[in-house]
């Protein structure tokens, strides 16, 4: 019997996903998940995957607590069986390669429609994985853009989800009670972002951010 965890803080989705694992059936004409379990942030999440281990994994990477990255990581040091499809609104070009090392088995942004979704679990059920992955950006960038994807590459995960939460115009404290970190530990990386980034002020960050379709 096949179960599927949905990890998303977004109601309106969380229903959306359900419904599209409710109606999928296997190669038998069977319902594929007898069981759909619910959670809103990637603590409880972790925990919900420790006690009822489902097969199968929609997680978004943009949750309070813990973000889908740190979620993921997570996962592959507990060497959880739970194949995961990351379900997201964030750029793929950021963040396909990033999800993949972290241990994502697919990747689907929302921007798509839901048959897309669909598509990638049946193949993660069927043992596959299912990845856009982006084509050469270099021929169509020029230098200015080319600089700064080279940038955002270099940041580690935890950098790049506090340089969106910085973008989008969250406080510090706002950033630290989202992420459970202490407002020192996010002022540490805001500095560390402006120097890395080469900007001058949030408001560069957010026009960097802007041109780079971080938010």
């Amino acid at each position: 019997m096949s179960s599927a965890l949905i990890v998303d803080d977004h109601p309106v989705v969380m229903a959306a996903v359900k419904m599209v694992l409710g109606a999928l059936r296997d190669s038998s004409d069977r319902v594929m998940f007898q069981s759909i379990l619910e959670s809103s942030n990637g603590v409880e999440a972790l925990q919900v995957i420790r006690e009822q281990s489902p097969d199968l994994v929609v997680l978004d990477l943009h949750m309070p607590g813990l973000s889908g990255l740190d979620f993921l990581s997570r996962l592959q040091r507990e060497q959880s069986p739970a194949r995961v499809v990351v379900f997201t609104s964030h750029e793929p070009r950021f963040y396909v390669e990033r999800c993949v090392r972290a241990g994502a088995f697919g990747f689907v942004a929302k921007t798509n429609d839901l048959q897309e979704l669909r598509k990638a679990i049946k193949a993660l059920m069927s043992g596959n994985t299912y990845f856009p992955w982006p084509e050469t950006r270099s021929m169509s960038l020029d230098g200015l853009q080319l600089d700064e994807l080279q940038m955002i590459e270099k940041l580690s995960d935890r950098e790049l989800t506090i340089f969106q939460y910085l973008a989008r115009g969250s406080s510090n404290k706002e950033i630290a009670e989202v992420m459970l970190l202490s407002h020192k530990t996010v002022s540490t990386y805001k500095t560390r972002l402006i120097e890395k980034l080469n900007v001058q002020s949030l408001v560069h960050l957010r026009d960097f951010a802007k041109r780079n379709d971080l938010i």
